[in-house]
């Protein structure tokens, strides 16, 4: 089965945290380019280079299921080739009931392909000064 097409970053964006809320790491992969050269990297981990790397440490992360997670603070910088998106995602903790969320600010870098706009680079740290709330931040993505 083919790919999805996205028509824009956002589109890529939105699909690449559904299947984060869902789990589905195979939806996921569709989201992110074939290039070898594809970086991810996750908070406080080493860098991942290359598509069969991205995929091997989203299917550890997916392992147990999805992750709720709510973006906001979106900052874009984009061209008509390139998009980069810096957002705040706030990450439900289940088996943390003490640290109910984790803030993570990730910088998310798309890129027009033939078949689309296709994630490129995901670099995620932890977002130093937002561990101490306890509120759920308003979303500015819809993530259905």
């Amino acid at each position: 089965m083919p790919a999805a097409i996205f028509l824009s970053p956002e589109d890529a964006e939105h699909a690449y945290y559904e299947a984060l809320r869902t789990g589905d790491a195979d939806a996921l992969m569709d989201v992110w380019s074939e290039d070898e050269e594809v970086v991810c990297i996750h908070p406080s981990g080493p860098r991942h280079v290359g598509p069969a790397a991205v995929r091997s440490s989203w299917r550890q992360i997916l392992a147990n299921g999805g992750l709720q997670v709510s973006v906001s603070h979106l900052q874009v910088a984009n061209n008509p080739l390139c998009a980069v998106h810096n957002v705040l995602e706030q990450i439900q903790v289940e088996s943390h009931p003490e640290a109910r969320y984790a803030f993570v600010l990730a910088t998310n870098v798309y890129l027009k392909e033939a078949d689309g706009w296709r994630l490129v680079l995901h670099h995620a740290s932890p977002a130093i000064g937002h561990e101490d709330s306890a509120a759920p931040l308003a979303r500015t993505h819809h993530l259905h």
